[in-house]
């Protein structure tokens, strides 16, 4: 499962431990009689960690996985094509901090400040969280999918130089990430660690998935670019400002080819457009 798929189910987790709270929650598939474990879940008092469980405990395990997600309609969809659950609407999950983790996030920021102090004259007036490319863009299996939800590395650059001379950016760093001048990229920051930068920004900005579920589950404004592969009517949330692509092919699900629509997605979602919502989120 990816990140946000994690995040998602920690709801419904949290739910699940309430109504049963002498239960060791853990998430996996019930078929196979396996259990997960993810590092979305660590310190959460809601799930258990399922390579440490208790003899003397219950178990409940929530039949949660690659095969079985709720926001996809399985019967409809094929080889070629995802199609979505309209029925569903996600439910902001949660995400726990150690001290050590939120240390780590305070020391980059500092870091990130004094990057801004070097580089301008000025105070910034917010701090943005920013992520402008899936890991998984390269991927064998999962690159035509991530291909045809990204918004474009140009596109982010023109976005990022609208607002850089305001706005301490710190831009979330991985083996796929092409780096944007003007953006503080820390040299060292694994998922927990970015995740807690972003509780600790003003803003998150980037393309639907696992952080745009993080912002949620830590109630952070967000701006995502979800382009026309699926609907944030579907997997977004209401206090963030998502930006789709309203055409009579969207949303696509491609996942076998490049897709045209999401091409033109890419281009019919301007930096300007992009700028207004950003320009609504802090207002809210």
């Amino acid at each position: 499962m990816g990140y946000g798929d994690d995040v998602l189910i920690t709801a419904f987790a949290a739910k699940i431990k309430k109504k049963y709270p002498e239960r060791q929650i853990v998430i996996g598939n019930s078929k196979a009689g396996t259990a997960f474990y993810s590092r979305v879940w660590d310190h959460n008092p809601n799930i258990a960690d399922c390579r440490n469980l208790l003899k003397d405990k219950p178990v409940h395990l929530i039949d949660y996985h690659s095969e079985n997600r709720p926001y996809i309609d399985y019967e409809k969809s094929t080889t070629s094509k995802m199609i979505w659950n309209k029925k569903f609407k996600p439910v902001p999950g949660e995400m726990y901090f150690s001290d050590d983790e939120i240390s780590d996030a305070k020391n980059i920021l500092l870091d990130a400040k004094k990057f801004w102090i070097k580089n301008n004259k000025k105070n910034f007036r917010k701090i943005i969280f920013l992520e402008t490319s899936s890991i998984k863009i390269n991927n064998f299996q999962l690159s035509i999918k991530h291909q045809n939800k990204d918004w474009g590395y140009e596109n982010w650059t023109q976005l990022v130089n609208k607002i850089k001379n305001n706005n301490l950016i710190i831009h979330s760093t991985h083996d796929e990430t092409k780096k944007i001048e003007g953006t503080y990229s820390p040299k060292e920051m694994n998922f927990r660690t970015a995740c807690a930068i972003l509780k600790l920004s003003d803003l998150y900005i980037g393309p639907e998935g696992g952080f745009g579920h993080v912002a949620a589950a830590l109630r952070k404004k967000a701006v995502l670019y979800f382009g026309g592969w699926i609907s944030p009517d579907i997997i977004g949330y209401d206090f963030h400002e998502n930006i789709y692509y309203d055409n009579d092919s969207s949303p696509c699900g491609e996942i076998e080819k490049l897709c045209n629509h999401c091409s033109d997605a890419r281009k019919s979602i301007t930096v300007d457009i992009f700028l207004k919502h950003i320009t609504k989120a802090f207002k809210n």
